[in-house]
């Protein structure tokens, strides 16, 4: 991103520092709900801040890293224990202070919705204040999660040394397990240091020192390379001057990018400094030389960090107005899993607002209980309800734990209920206090051309963003909210079980209406009351009618939402008008509907155009939401990233889409050689590097290298040192990322980290890798060579490229449409791709072949339950008069003149579109995203089916062995319990799947139907464009025939005596004048007539399209609606084969019932 202000940056992210009281320990109780345990421990942390450790009265030690560690809570916020007996025992003691004051819950997670807690219990109140605020900040410094390569090692060091066996030694067992799984590589090493290497051996802690765990290593992971690196240096000899030194840290390492005022070269004086702190053999150093020990010491310090500590410290200018800056933000907050079904969780906001989140959305609902409390949830879904007072409370605790500058609230407001708002508004006020922004700030107000505040004087402070009623509270809005009967029927106003119909997010309609024009009343959201339209002040959404308006009314406070295919329609449209836009209003990109998965669209699309909001599912950490997590990680988490400086300022104008350097930015050049890796994996198997980048779409190269699989199935120290990929051109540095990751032969993620290009650091460099969540892995890191420098393009390269290419034949729609198909891949759709591109010979043979379908647009049927469509193509003007004179022979008259002119243009039919390329694409994507859903759906029956199966079992063999009185009976009623929970478990999960597919077909229809208008109106707007050039090619057909025909008479009378030859000739001439004028009038007259008919066709096919869509979405829900009715009785007639078909058959043959249910659709 834009960098800080000019200067050398003064540092205030600093490495982690324990405490004496972490250090030394404190004595805590550790408790087990799900146990019902007590344990006495201590508690300590060790001194390099890695891990939190607790040792029981068995001296059993147990760790956890504290970079899992993602909150730590005392009081209120606290787990308490539910079983009265637990509750009793944590009293017990002479404990001081209230029980939830002293509580220590320490909150770990693999990602944002699988959490764990550790439950503490101090014996005082400061204590457990004192544990929890320090644990807090050793586990969110930024400088924890980016350790060098040194520290990295380290680290697994000390979690060797950190759980020692009963007798107080290193087991070999915990060494092969943390290294490797080639146990006789990991035995050879140990043997090489002279230590115990048997498999039940251990080592004495005081003989596995730090020095001969280095020793271990380099046995483990000889660096040939690294020699080699040394020798180009000069260092035949075993070693370097400090002259040799000093010139590969200028040339190599340093970046040729800084300004060498602000940032000199180093002299040798400060390079024999440098080194005093690596070079083991100081006597060396006095003469003046560098060992090879000293110089690999070096390459893996704080120095050679591929990011400088400056770039993770929050160090961007946070003074410019908000609509400057991209801002961290989720969509559809409260959800854990799906969309359309799943947990909706509390949780799920601390743990945005956690990782650094800024923008949250609450979907709140008229709750349905007696004490009338409003609820969040996704409306019309199968999703949880969750409090909507719960969510508020959590936002006020962690609002500002990680960053104190603002967060947003985006509500989406379907409370129809004038008390719930009421409630709404109260809660906002009394639990955030003043913390919530209600009045806009004396030197912004909200006027028009004034710009929006900053985050810097927004510090601390909530916004509101919610519908804005600009009426009075006893209009006639607010008195039908009051007037509407609390008992409404469900299927309007229930959010959550409503089986029929779901609309898309109402958010659309900030920015797109609904295909018929109006929107839903179930779908609407509320009119805002009094209440709540005075929360909202810079953040009031509007929707958005076209650039030229906003532009106009310079109302910055103004902003709108834009579902991803709108953004993306508008980006490719009106590139420079987006861009202009953001510089002053926020717009917020969200999901398109059909992600019921709750998958991720590419974010560098927006952020191109400098959108600020770009909200996406963080419950899903896929490739999307990991970039977007590497984004937000630098200036210090804060979940703001200033713009690049062409992106706000009024004077410059810029284009996503450009292919030349922008203004007042130097392109940069990056070359990445990948040399080596070490600990990719503990597997015994061949392993593979990728890189890539991203950025404008000029920028953007996926997969552009790939390097060779490791040979020898060596994972531990693979060397490639293949040709570097160089990125000759990359436009703007300052939005581009480059990506590496590993993998294993095969394709399976190893790990990958994310850098972007104006952060990255020059030269030879470790880089660490962070797991599929997002997690720092300890051991695992890979060695690259890395340039960077000013472009510089080559003498008369651009004149070369476009003499070579002087006509391109794409408009520019088409053009940028290509240049972001990069960005727009999801995750699996490139090897999609490839198989389109071989699929296109067969269509070229076979155009009539239909795609498998599953939405019923096909005029050939797809899987079960889908209708086809008939289509009854009409003929052209043209066809139709063809017809005529193709009956006979056209007599030679000069009214047939004009027909024998006229070329054929073919009408577009609904059927020719439905044969297009791009339209088969899109029916075979949805068809595989169809096919997906209902293999995801037949693994959870299988899985539901198998763990019931061995409930059965067990609870059989259980009451087999108690043969008391009445057992039989006992065992009865426990196996039809447990088949009643199954029955209704199949029937939710079923209901699941077909309230799904019924989501994703209608919508499927939508688009195909939406696809189809897009593809007719470029279809007619081509026929158009040719009308023009066929109706002036048939004039001059016309003429030329004609002039054909007076010459011919002509000749013909010249055969005649002279005198009567001469008037022919007159007479031919005058009558040739006249037949010209009458044949070009009525060539014109019959041409306005085919455009006039090809123009009503157009219009017919269009409303023919149109008509369809209700067609066959009611089709769709009729289908359903008899699923969901036969469902339960199909449900339980399958419980009854299978159990005897269970008796019939051994246990060892498969179930053919369980596959008819799995696999029905």
């Amino acid at each position: 991103m834009a960098s800080a202000q000019p200067g050398v940056h003064a540092l205030k992210l600093q490495p982690p520092s324990v405490s004496h009281t972490l250090r030394t320990g404190s004595n805590f109780i550790k408790w087990d709900e799900d146990l019902s345990t007590v344990t006495p421990v201590t508690l300590h942390v060790d001194p390099h801040g890695f891990y939190l450790c607790w040792t029981d009265q068995n001296k059993d030690t147990e760790l956890l890293d504290l970079t899992f560690v993602k909150d730590v809570r005392t009081g209120r916020s606290t787990k308490t224990a539910k079983e009265a007996k637990l509750r009793e025992l944590l009293e017990v003691g002479n404990l001081v202070g209230r029980l939830e004051n002293r509580m220590v819950t320490v909150v770990t997670a693999s990602d944002l919705v699988n959490i764990n807690q550790l439950n503490f219990i101090a014996s005082q109140e400061d204590e457990a204040k004192l544990w929890c605020e320090d644990l807090f900040s050793l586990s969110s410094n930024l400088l924890s999660h980016n350790l060098n390569r040194d520290h990295s090692l380290l680290k697994a060091y000390v979690r060797l040394t950190l759980q020692p066996n009963a007798e107080g030694r290193i087991p070999v067992k915990n060494i092969v397990r943390l290294f490797s799984s080639d146990r006789k590589r990991v035995e050879n090493s140990l043997e090489c240091c002279k230590l115990p290497y048997g498999r039940g051996d251990s080592i004495k802690l005081e003989d596995f020192t730090l020095d001969v765990y280095r020793h271990f290593l380099d046995s483990l992971c000889p660096r040939p390379e690294l020699n080699n690196i040394f020798k180009m240096q000069g260092g035949d000899g075993g070693t370097v001057s400090i002259d040799q030194m000093t010139e590969f840290i200028n040339s190599k390492q340093r970046d040729p990018r800084l300004n060498e005022i602000l940032y000199p070269p180093l002299r040798p004086t400060q390079t024999h400094a440098l080194m005093e702190r690596y070079q083991q053999d100081q006597a060396q150093l006095k003469q003046g030389v560098i060992s090879l020990q000293a110089f690999s010491s070096y390459l893996s310090s704080d120095e050679n960090g591929v990011i400088p500590p400056e770039k993770l410290d929050q160090s961007e200018d946070m003074s410019f107005p908000l609509s400057h800056y991209f801002i961290n933000s989720s969509h559809n907050t409260y959800l854990t899993a799906g969309q359309l079904a799943g947990s909706s969780s509390v949780e799920m906001y601390r743990q945005v607002l956690l990782a650094g989140c800024r923008c949250v959305e609450l979907d709140v609902w008229k709750g349905r209980t007696a004490e009338e409390e409003p609820v969040i949830t996704h409306g019309f879904t199968m999703t949880s309800e969750i409090s909507f007072k719960e969510v508020i409370e959590a936002i006020a605790e962690c609002a500002f734990k990680t960053s104190p500058f603002p967060v947003i609230l985006s509500f989406e407001n379907h409370v129809d209920s004038l008390k719930q708002q009421a409630k709404m508004a109260e809660y906002c006020r009394t639990i955030f206090g003043e913390a919530l922004l209600i009045d806009p700030l004396d030197k912004y107000p909200l006027e028009h051309g004034v710009p929006l505040p900053s985050p810097q004087e927004l510090m601390g402070k909530i916004l509101i963003k919610n519908k804005k009623s600009h009426k009075p509270s006893n209009n006639t809005d607010t008195k039908r909210l009051i007037d509407q009967p609390a008992n409404q029927s469900n299927e309007l106003v229930s959010p959550s079980n409503n089986t029929g119909e779901m609309e898309a997010e109402s958010e659309e309609e900030d920015d797109d209406e609904d295909d018929d024009g109006k929107k839903g009343s179930a779908e609407r959201e509320a009119v805002a009351t009094e209440e709540m339209s005075t929360l909202v002040n810079y953040v009031q959404p509007t929707k958005f009618n076209s650039f030229e308006a906003s532009k106009k009314a310079a109302r910055c406070y103004h902003m709108s939402s834009f579902v991803e295919t709108k953004a993306l329609e508008h980006l490719t449209k009106s590139p420079v008008e987006f861009v202009e836009y953001n510089k002053s209003q926020l717009s917020r990109i969200y999901p398109k509907g059909t992600r019921v998965d709750s998958s991720n669209f590419m974010p560098q699309l927006f952020w191109n155009a400098g959108c600020q909001l770009v909200a996406l599912n963080y419950q899903t950490i896929d490739l999307s939401m990991q970039l977007n997590l590497f984004m937000f990680e630098y200036n210090g988490r804060s979940g703001y990233r200033l713009k690049p400086e062409f992106m706000r300022r009024p004077d410059k104008h810029f284009d996503p889409f450009t292919e030349n350097t922008v203004d007042g930015i130097v392109a940069n050049t990056l070359s990445v050689k990948v040399i080596s890796g070490q600990f990719l994996t503990e597997r015994r198997v061949g392993v593979y590097v990728e890189v890539e980048m991203f950025g404008l779409p000029v920028d953007t190269r996926r997969k552009a290298l790939k390097t060779k699989t490791s040979q020898n199935n060596n994972a531990i120290n693979p060397v490639w040192d293949e040709e570097p990929i160089v990125f000759k051109k990359v436009i703007l540095p300052t939005l581009a990322s480059l990506r590496i990751a590993a993998f294993e032969e095969g394709g399976k993620f190893i790990g990958h980290r994310i850098i972007p290009v104006s952060a990255i650091r020059p030269g030879y460099r470790y880089i660490g890798l962070r797991n599929e969540k997002n997690l720092s892995l300890i051991l695992p890191a890979i060695f690259v060579y890395i340039e960077v420098k000013d472009y510089v393009p080559d003498t008369f390269a651009d004149v070369i490229e476009a003499l070579s290419n002087p006509i391109r034949y794409v408009n520019l729609l088409e053009q940028r449409s290509k240049q972001l198909a990069a960005l727009t891949l999801e995750d699996g759709e490139d090897e999609m791709q490839t198989e389109d591109e071989t699929d296109n010979g067969a269509e070229r043979k076979n155009d009539n072949k239909p795609a498998p379908l599953e939405n019923g647009l096909s005029p050939t049927a797809g899987p079960a339950g889908h209708t086809p469509i008939a289509t009854t193509p009409k003929a052209s003007a043209a066809s139709q008069q063809a017809a005529t004179t193709d009956g006979g022979k056209p007599a030679a008259k000069t009214e047939d003149l004009v027909l024998t002119v006229l070329i054929d243009i073919p009408a577009c039919t609904l059927e020719s579109l439905q044969q297009s390329k791009v339209y088969q694409k899109e029916q075979r994507r949805q068809f595989k995203e169809l096919k997906e859903l209902v293999r995801r759906h037949q693994k959870k029956t299988s899985e539901l089916l198998r763990d019931f199966s061995n409930k059965s079992k067990k609870t059989a063999r259980q009451c087999s062995k108690s043969r008391s009185s009445g057992s039989d009976g006992e065992k009865d009623e426990r196996l039809q319990q447990l088949k009643d929970e199954q029955q209704q478990q199949l029937l939710t999960l079923r209901q699941e799947q077909y309230y799904s597919q019924k989501y994703l077909q209608r919508e499927h229809i939508k688009m195909l139907t939406e696809r189809l208008t897009s593809l007719a109106e470029e279809s007619h707007n081509i026929q158009m464009k040719k009308l023009k050039d066929i109706c002036d090619k048939e004039k001059k057909e016309l003429k030329r025939q004609m002039d054909r025909r007076r010459t011919e008479k002509i000749n013909q009378a010249k055969t005649k005596e002279k005198h009567l030859a001469e008037e022919e000739k007159i007479e031919i001439n005058k009558s040739y004048v006249n037949e010209v004028v009458q044949n070009i009038k009525r060539l014109e007259e019959t041409q306005a007539k085919r455009h006039d008919q090809m123009v009503e066709q157009h219009n017919d096919l269009l409303q023919e399209i149109q008509e369809q869509k209700p067609k066959l979405q009611a089709a769709v829900d009729s289908e359903f609606q008899e699923r969901f009715q036969r469902l339960p009785g199909e449900i339980h007639d399958f419980l009854q084969d299978r159990k005897m078909e269970g008796r019939a058959r051994s246990k060892s043959r498969p179930t053919s019932q369980q596959e008819t249910l799995s696999e029905e659709d």
